[in-house]
């Protein structure tokens, strides 16, 4: 277990839940990665739920927004990057060709943050700390550990996050593109081949499990779905990709 205080420009720095029924996913996630659940109302019924190991924060999640529910976005996992400043940021990713989805604002003192679509149609988040700097733990069981975007432009998608972020994008496999802060790996680009036309280019989230097989079938037991895997990837460990009762999506991963 390792416990952060903070989250250099560039690193994944959060992890955030959009979901069609709050207390039914609170039930799912917890039964799964033994989260503790904190509310905290934040005023005109809205509730933002910090999901918990040890007191620490490692995600959250909140009520789908009416604006968003009208217009058809299904429940989703968001990943954030930690940047220094989310108003230059947002200007950046502009002017490389992004769209901004929702300009820079203030989370109360906590941070302020923006919504970025990319030129492929893949939305992320940015978050510049205030007091709030991120996930608090890191390197264990139900702690976020990897991020990927699947699109179809592969090297369009490389190129617009290197500007963005100062990423090095690696290619490991003409089938996957690693994602490295410094020398550091942190996430992957892989391309959305042989999908459906209407399945858009998108970010993805990993949790780290224990055990990749146990943690699928418990999955099932609680109402998830196992959409792929547990399968092995060779150097690294043994994954499954997992939709939850309310349609989002993620992946699990047992690290070799």
């Amino acid at each position: 277990m390792t416990e952060v205080t903070k989250h250099e420009p560039g690193s994944f720095s959060w992890a955030e839940l959009a979901t069609s029924d709050p207390q039914s996913a609170k039930k799912f996630y917890a039964g799964l990665f033994g989260w503790s659940i904190k509310d905290n109302p934040m005023g005109e019924g809205f509730v933002y739920t910090l999901l918990q190991i040890g007191g620490k924060d490692v995600a959250a999640l909140y009520q789908l927004m009416k604006e968003q529910a009208e217009q058809g976005v299904p429940p989703n996992w968001m990943c954030y990057v930690a940047v220094e400043n989310a108003d230059e940021t947002a200007n950046k990713a502009r002017s490389l060709g992004g769209k901004i989805i929702a300009e820079p604002f203030d989370v109360m003192d906590y941070g302020r943050m923006a919504v970025i679509q990319d030129p492929e149609g893949a939305i992320i988040s940015i978050w510049q700390p205030m007091t709030h700097s991120g996930v608090q733990r890191v390197d264990e069981p139900g702690t976020m550990s990897w991020c990927e975007l699947s699109t179809r432009d592969a090297a369009a998608a490389g190129k617009f996050y290197s500007g963005l972020f100062g990423w090095n994008v690696k290619t490991s496999d003409p089938a996957y593109h690693e994602i490295h802060r410094g020398s550091v790996g942190i996430g992957g680009i892989r391309p959305l081949n042989g999908q459906p036309a209407e399945v858009p280019a998108h970010w993805g989230i990993y949790f780290q499990v224990a055990n990749c097989d146990a943690t699928a079938k418990k999955a099932e037991s609680l109402g998830g779905k196992v959409c792929f895997g547990p399968m092995d990837v060779p150097n690294v460990g043994r994954f499954a990709a997992i939709q939850d009762p309310q349609g989002a999506f993620f992946s699990v991963i047992q690290l070799g």
